[in-house]
């Protein structure tokens, strides 16, 4: 059935086909339920918020209650959750939607979605989709950046920006990482201390995107934290080249302040003179253990 899909419908029309859809939604199956979502996103992907009102009768929040309520139940089962995602995103991410996000905060919408980012059962496109949908929270303003940052938002998109395995969602996290600090002054250490913490992690990617994106949140803290230093240096011990550059490129710009030169120079040279055990660790080549070397004259060596 589509979503008061026809043109001109208005007043009763309109109101009897939102009813019609009411009731399907609360009566129908998960199969239903997810064909109603499909085509509600089919057709609504693009609407402003005015826009959403009128082809649901005035009545969008109605519609809106349902899918929360629906998603607070069933988020931990996984159940159509992309899709449900979807849909409650282009309510808050409309133009002129502040109305939609301020219902979404106050049913508790930002703790759904960073519980979900911390599930381990939860699959990736999921957390994409979670990621984006408290993006579109976070683009609200200031106001909505502290309200995810005082739900331990920080902690919950630095840890998931760790252990996920895409690319592609790891970047959205690092997006949103950036995103928190920017304008929002009294959470702005938060997100620069998790960055630091990020440094060390076990995944190249999460590494590199960590210190990519510390050299444009540290001009906004201001003072650098002597913590830095040292998980920065280790990254130039990587094997990966993309971790090397960006330990390079951040260290470059750390370098001009003062709180922090003295300690990143004698970390270099330090990096650039071997230690013993760094010595001791190389394999022996495999000439110098063979017996057989030994025996062969020097002259012959040459020949």
């Amino acid at each position: 059935m589509p979503l008061l899909g026809e043109k001109g419908n208005s007043g009763k029309p309109a109101t009897l086909a939102l009813k019609r859809l009411l009731s399907d939604w609360d009566q129908g199956s998960r199969s239903t339920r997810e064909r109603i979502l499909r085509d509600f996103i089919k057709l609504n992907e693009q609407r402003t918020a005015p826009e959403l009102e009128n082809e649901l009768a005035n009545c969008a929040s109605l519609f809106l209650a349902r899918l929360t309520a629906w998603l607070r139940l069933t988020y931990m089962l996984g159940t159509c959750l992309q899709l449900q995602l979807k849909a409650v995103s282009i309510f808050i991410g409309s133009c002129s939607g502040y109305k939609f996000l301020n219902e979404f905060i106050e049913v508790g919408g930002i703790m759904t979605a960073l519980e979900i980012l911390g599930l381990r059962q939860t699959r990736e496109e999921d957390k994409m989709e979670a990621l984006k949908l408290l993006l579109k929270v976070a683009n609200g303003g200031r106001k909505y950046k502290e309200l995810i940052c005082e739900s331990f938002g920080v902690k919950a998109v630095a840890e998931c920006l760790a252990r996920v395995q895409s690319d592609n969602t790891r970047d959205k996290a690092r997006v949103l990482l950036h995103e928190l600090a920017n304008g929002n002054p009294k959470y702005q250490p938060q997100v620069y201390k998790a960055l630091i913490a990020l440094l060390p992690a076990n995944s190249p990617s999460a590494k590199q995107m960590a210190a990519k994106t510390l050299r444009v949140v540290q001009p906004m803290v201001g003072k650098a934290s002597p913590n830095i230093v040292d998980p920065a240096l280790m990254m130039l011990r990587s094997y990966h080249l993309g971790v090397q550059y960006e330990a390079c490129e951040l260290l470059q710009h750390l370098v001009e302040y003062e709180d922090v030169s003295q300690s990143i120079l004698v970390g270099v040279v330090s990096l650039l003179r071997p230690s013993i055990d760094d010595i001791g660790s190389q394999p022996q080549p495999a000439i110098l253990a063979d017996d057989s070397v030994g025996s062969i004259p020097g002259r012959a060596l040459l020949l």
